[in-house]
């Protein structure tokens, strides 16, 4: 699998989610082996961590690998107040962060405690809740990233971000967004949406980057008017649906897939049941008396269809795949087990 086949798969996506939960493997791998099979996952480091980047965090739908051609755009639209910082004492936020970018401009990219360390920033231990009991350099590094000011320069091992400043990261681009056409960049992001779903709604897409439903609409409707998107008719759809122009229509559907449950297939629960007939969640934040189906648990796309899904885990030490559960969906066809083990 080659680097390049990668790319067009993560420019069709436009965006991957990424988490921190490691139950599998991290979410924004699974995303390419669903649709290519196995690949090398050096490939999404060099794409994000190397020059030129052909990938980018940031927030879009949660936090995100990006395409950087949406940065600027996303920086008019995701505005994500940063309770941690804003709680801090004015002075002290921007003392920190005024070192923060000193040292950024003049060394490699570090994480979070590594900068801590490098300003000689002491605190007490908060027990508090909020910001995940970070400290003030973590705080305000959030909050510098959230600007624009601060980028990901690629990820730990243990999956730590190393900051750097985002004019080191994207050397062409100004972070600054202030001066930009919001209601152009939300046409592309839009667009961008459309291109990815192929068919949907204006929920839809406005989920995908998480933008505002009721400016969403009204890109939609420039959308239409100019020809990029065209309305249709979905059975089982009571909303209105539109169509990307750029969409095709396969001859037959020849999916078989465990899909992540961050996969940008299922972001959108709404769609995912009217398109599928099928009602997922994620069990991760629910009691474990009260699961249905199990922590981590992957739909299983086959063909045209939802018909399965399997709670997974790695067990790492022993070099094993533990499969804790499985459930076929009631109208899974006969060969689903078996197409499951294939």
């Amino acid at each position: 699998m080659t680097a390049r086949t990668v790319g067009r798969t993560f420019a069709r996506l436009q965006l991957v989610q990424i988490d921190s939960v490691n139950v599998l493997v991290r979410s924004h791998f699974l995303p390419f082996y669903s649709r290519l099979g196995n690949y090398d996952r050096d490939i999404l480091q060099r794409m994000s961590g190397s020059q030129p980047r052909r990938m980018l965090e940031y927030w879009a739908h949660e936090a995100s690998f990006i395409r950087p051609e949406h940065y600027r755009d996303l920086l008019l639209w995701q505005k994500r107040a940063w309770v941690g910082a804003s709680r801090m004492d004015p002075g002290l936020r921007n003392d920190v962060a005024a070192r923060i970018l000193a040292v950024l401009a003049s060394s490699r990219p570090m994480t979070a405690s590594e900068l801590t360390a490098r300003i000689g920033h002491v605190e007490d231990r908060q027990a508090e809740n909020w910001g995940w009991n970070w400290n003030a350099v973590k705080r305000v590094l959030e909050h510098l990233f959230e600007e624009g000011l601060v980028s990901a320069a690629s990820r730990t091992a243990q999956f730590e971000r190393r900051y750097t400043l985002t004019s080191k990261v994207l050397p062409h681009l100004a972070a600054a967004a202030s001066d930009g056409d919001a209601v152009a960049a939300l046409r592309r992001l839009t667009d961008a949406a459309a291109q990815a779903h192929g068919i949907g709604s204006v929920r839809c897409f406005a989920d995908y980057f998480r933008t505002p439903v009721k400016a969403t609409a009204l890109a939609v409707q420039h959308l239409v008017e100019h020809g990029r998107l065209e309305p249709v008719t979905v059975a089982g759809w009571e909303r209105k649906v539109f169509r990307h122009v750029d969409s095709v229509l396969p001859r037959q559907a020849t999916g078989r897939a465990l899909l992540s449950p961050f996969d940008s297939l299922v972001f959108e629960r709404r769609r995912l049941f009217e398109l599928f007939g099928f009602h997922y969640r994620i069990e991760i934040y629910t009691p474990e008396p009260k699961r249905r189906y199990g922590y981590y648990v992957l739909p299983f796309l086959l063909r045209d269809r939802m018909v399965a899904r399997v709670d997974l885990k790695a067990d790492r030490a022993a070099g094993r795949l533990l499969v804790r559960s499985a459930f076929a969906e009631p109208d899974a066809p006969p060969d689903t087990a078996g197409r499951t083990r294939g």
